[in-house]
């Protein structure tokens, strides 16, 4: 049965003049929002408010609607370990499956009455008087002793400013924009970008549009998706069998762990890597001259890798032009390339990617003194224990500095910081701690060994990618190591004693798990 959109419930009732107060503050229903809000009920705090933007839950998988799109990661392990389903109809989940799913974690753990959907903010401020958070919404103003951060790195989409866009005549969008129902039949489309969104929805726009043009500036590396249906007999021994599912995640897991050999040193595994995606594109695009414009000249790994089984066969197919080089200006109904190269278009497509590095919450959001959290990243992100900042006191950021990963599960990552962050919300009430804050000694010494354990990685071994932030050529984005050491570091943090550790403990505990 389908779950309502969370949007159609009883919405909460407008904040009067007063603000309204609550202890906890989760900014953000998309997967870390929920895993925090679901980690504190679990630990028995309830009055709490997920604070969230647009008029239904699910982040990612509510705003990414283009056709194909779907998760690269196998859908048992693309999941929450304590909410797993046994019904995934495809080994790599459909999106609209994904935000299903998420509607019924909200659901099933009994969410929905804290939610406040259609609520934007536009500020959020440190009162160091009251040690409260105050957040002026469209709601009104909101107080809280703790705020949880769980904006999400992919939530605003980056579209280059190109001259002459004020001459195009044709539909413009951004992937994550998409109108479901548009229709491209017999349209010239141009799609900017050859990164995961790209790579699903061209194999589509390939069979509908009267021509597809695909702008590339670096070709992707991709290796064998090999998606499939997951047989009504397995859902059924799922189903039946929690022990059963939970094997298979944990298998699942071991085997995308393995994957991160392969992205800290030059090595066997890195090789084997290399040769399934270029046998996997000698095996698809049998044209020479095509195949050299569709191998990437950068190490693989440095950029995510890509999954796909179509991608290859709708470049080669003759109804997609490759033009192996960035868009750089419209003018009139022809997009211009940096070759000189100019290409009719009806519809331009743009997928490239996100503010991710940058996230734009951090230019509304004032710690003590009222400085800018954006001031605090200026040269990059950084946090101790990947979620609390120097100066920032009772903030919590999810899905934030060196928490993602290259090779496997967000969910493992983000899990791993909602527990963080429900133990530390917990603590502060049993052990009577008003305040907790990351000292700028431990947030310094817990950086410097990120820094140090990113060195000689492929992510910066020197191509052009999200994972790096530019200003300051630091990988800010990834965790260095595998997600078990992710999770022993958090949770080593949760153990420490009230006030969190100072700068020894912190670089001692990451110089063990990192090596």
């Amino acid at each position: 049965m389908t779950t309502p959109s969370l949007s159609q419930q009883p919405a909460h009732p407008a904040p009067d003049a007063s603000p309204r107060e609550v202890d906890t503050i989760v900014v953000g229903a998309g997967i870390a929002g929920i895993a925090a809000a679901a980690q504190l009920r679990r630990r028995g705090i309830t009055d709490v408010l997920v604070v969230e933007r647009a008029h239904d839950v699910g982040g990612t998988w509510r705003d990414n609607v283009y056709p194909g799109v779907a998760s690269d990661i196998p859908a048992h392990l693309y999941s929450y370990s304590f909410r797993p389903n046994p019904g995934w109809s495809r080994r790599f989940a459909p999106g609209a499956e994904i935000q299903e799913y998420l509607r019924g974690v909200v659901r099933d753990e009994g969410l929905a009455p804290q939610l406040l959907l259609g609520t934007d903010f536009t500020d959020i401020s440190w009162d160091d008087d009251r040690r409260r958070w105050r957040l002026a919404t469209s709601r009104g103003e909101l107080v809280c002793r703790v705020l949880i951060l769980a904006a999400g790195r992919l939530s605003e989409p980056v579209l280059p400013q190109l001259p002459g866009r004020e001459s195009f005549t044709g539909a413009v969008m951004h992937s994550s924009a998409w109108v479901p129902g548009l229709d491209l039949a017999g349209a010239r489309v141009g799609v900017v970008g050859t990164g995961a969104s790209a790579v699903q929805l061209v194999p589509h726009l390939a069979g509908v549009a009267a021509g597809v043009t695909v702008f590339q500036r670096t070709a992707p590396w991709v290796v064998p998706r090999a998606d499939a249906p997951v047989p009504a007999a397995v859902r059924a021994t799922f189903a039946r069998d929690p022990g059963a599912m939970h094997a298979q995640r944990e298998s699942l897991f071991r085997e995308f762990e393995a994957g991160h050999a392969a992205r800290v040193a030059e090595g066997p595994e890195r090789e084997a890597l290399r040769q399934v995606a270029l046998g996997h594109l000698a095996a698809q695009v049998p044209d020479a001259s095509l195949r050299a414009r569709l191998t990437p000249d950068y190490e693989i790994g440095c950029k995510r890798i890509l999954l796909s089984d179509d991608w290859y066969p709708a470049i080669a197919s003759g109804a997609v032009t490759l033009e192996p080089s960035a868009i750089v200006a419209l003018e009139g109904n022809h997009a211009v390339a940096a070759s000189g190269a100019r290409h009719e278009v009806d519809a331009l497509v743009f997928a490239t990617g996100f503010a991710a590095t940058r996230p734009p919450f951090a230019q509304h959001v004032r710690g003590r003194g009222g400085r800018l959290l954006a001031e605090h990243w200026a040269e990059g992100m950084t946090a101790y224990a990947s979620i609390l900042m120097a100066g920032f006191p009772n903030l919590m950021v999810l899905d934030g500095p060196n928490a993602a990963l290259g090779h496997n599960s967000a969910f493992a990552m983000i899990e791993a910081q909602a527990e963080l962050a429900g133990s530390l919300a917990t603590r502060m009430r049993t052990e009577g701690a008003e305040v907790i804050e990351a000292s700028p000694a431990a947030e310094q010494a817990w950086t410097d060994q990120l820094d140090a354990a990113s060195r000689g990685t492929v992510w910066l071994s020197g191509c052009r990618s999200w994972y790096v932030d530019d200003r300051s050529s630091r990988l800010t984005l990834l965790w260095p190591g595998t997600a078990t050491t992710f999770r022993a570091a958090l949770r080593a943090v949760a153990e420490q004693p009230l006030p969190l550790p100072d700068a020894d403990v912190a670089t001692n505990e990451l110089m063990s798990l990192l090596g």
